[in-house]
């Protein structure tokens, strides 16, 4: 067995060596001098060395009591360099372990893989509200009935349907701290059945055809922002989300080949998608490309130009012509083109949900179902674009200003339901 003495006064050579120390602990002089700790063993066979360390920084003692931990993992059947990488990788995770520490790394992986911004930004917004309550606990001591008390806040609120996004949220967090060591359970996945189950409520829209052509006679008539109206009469032309018009950018317009492509990390379904673009639509392109063909995209903010529009600015305009959030909304162009273009009784339902950016509900069918009918949307968006003038031309005069005192007229709404294909999304 080596003694301290003899640990002190070995001097390099020209070759580093070993002073073994027994049992498989040996101590190797580099040429350079330095001392290192080496445990050397056989695991299932092979030869292997666990690293314990340099000396002075690990004396003799500290090297023995290694040397005989590494034996006892032996016995139990581990591998010491193994249990070793183990404990390294959860020491690096262990530094992190408040619930928000563990959230931000999941909501930076969330960034990573393309997550839309629109869908990061309400991710932020919900673990916003849970942060003052249990951000600053280690995520693995939460406790339900702590997590159930965030989500409680958020319903004494009466938001039913965010508590239940934030639920939705706190699991995926949580299970992003199961697999890095953070938490051994997913405590959020035992709070579904304690939160009020919201009622659906579908996007309000305008679906009888006269109304309609009020409807857009009206809209030729705002006198707002002018970026605020081009998207708001593109809207039903187009009929995509709200989210994906805002955000939509000149560099994916087409104009030769009459075409919209919008790449997969900004569609709900991360599927990319192509909108044919009729000839109102190129006009309307056109004349929008003079006010902000400069910029990136198609409808910036006004305040802050590098950045799209405001997620309400369709449905502020709304406003201001005087619909209620109860009429019209912007996401109910889409229930207006779905409705209507399947009441045309015309075109195939598949292309119509093509053109919607649905995805079929059937796996199975999803799986043969995989035609784009392009040549029909193509044809269909035309039809729709010369339907929608002539419903505005048809119309005899704007919708009057809004009298505050009366009530709004009654209006044929989605939540009737559609005559055909699934609910507009």
């Amino acid at each position: 067995m080596l003694t301290q003495l003899q640990i002190t006064s070995a001097t390099p050579r020209a070759k580093p060596y070993n002073l073994p120390d027994g049992q498989g602990l040996v101590l190797v002089v580099q040429t350079s001098g330095s001392k290192l700790w080496r445990f050397r063993y056989r695991y299932a066979g092979r030869p292997k060395t666990l690293h314990i360390g340099p000396w002075p920084a690990k004396s003799l003692a500290d090297a023995r009591e290694k040397c005989r931990e590494a034996r006892k993992a032996i016995a139990a059947g581990l591998d010491p360099v193994l249990e070793k990488k183990r404990a390294r990788i959860t020491a690096r995770f262990a530094v992190a372990t408040t619930f928000k520490d563990v959230a931000l790394e999941w909501v930076a992986k969330c960034e990573r893989e393309g997550r839309a911004e629109i869908t990061v930004d309400k991710i932020r917004w919900l673990l916003g509200m849970a942060y003052p309550l249990i951000g600053s606990h280690p995520i693995g001591s939460i406790t339900p009935t702590e997590a159930l008390s965030v989500l409680r806040k958020v319903e004494a609120r009466g938001r039913y349907e965010s508590a239940r996004r934030m639920r939705s949220v706190l699991s995926r967090v949580f299970r992003y701290g199961i697999a890095t060591a953070r938490c051994d359970r997913d405590i959020a996945a035992d709070l579904r059945g304690a939160l009020t189950t919201p009622k659906t409520v579908h996007h309000a829209a305008i679906t009888d055809p006269d109304e309609v052509g009020i409807l857009l006679k009206t809209m030729d008539g705002y006198t707002g922002q002018a970026v605020t109206r081009m998207a708001m009469r593109l809207s039903p032309h187009l009929f995509v989300r709200p989210g994906e018009l805002r955000q939509a950018e000149w560099g994916e317009i087409d104009v030769e080949k009459a075409t919209w492509s919008i790449p997969a990390e900004r569609m709900k379904m991360r599927r990319a998608h192509r909108v044919p673009l009729s000839r109102q639509v190129l006009a309307m392109i056109e004349e929008l490309r003079k006010i902000t063909g400069h910029r990136q995209h198609l409808f910036p903010c006004m305040g802050s130009p590098r950045r799209p529009m405001s997620e309400n600015g369709v449905n502020q305009a709304l406003r201001r012509l005087g619909y209620e959030t109860g009429e019209m909304t912007a996401h109910g162009f889409r229930a207006m083109a779905a409705t209507l273009l399947n009441e045309m009784g015309q075109w195939n339902p598949d292309a119509i949900e093509r053109q919607l950016a649905h995805q079929e509900a059937s796996s199975v069918r999803r799986a043969y179902a995989r035609g784009e009918y392009w040549d029909e949307r193509v044809a269909m968006m035309q039809h729709w674009s010369d339907y929608l003038d002539g419903l505005r031309d048809a119309a005899e005069a704007p919708r009057p200003p809004k009298i505050s005192s009366g009530t709004p007229k009654a209006r044929k709404s989605t939540k009737a339901g559609r005559p055909r294909g699934r609910p507009a999304r």
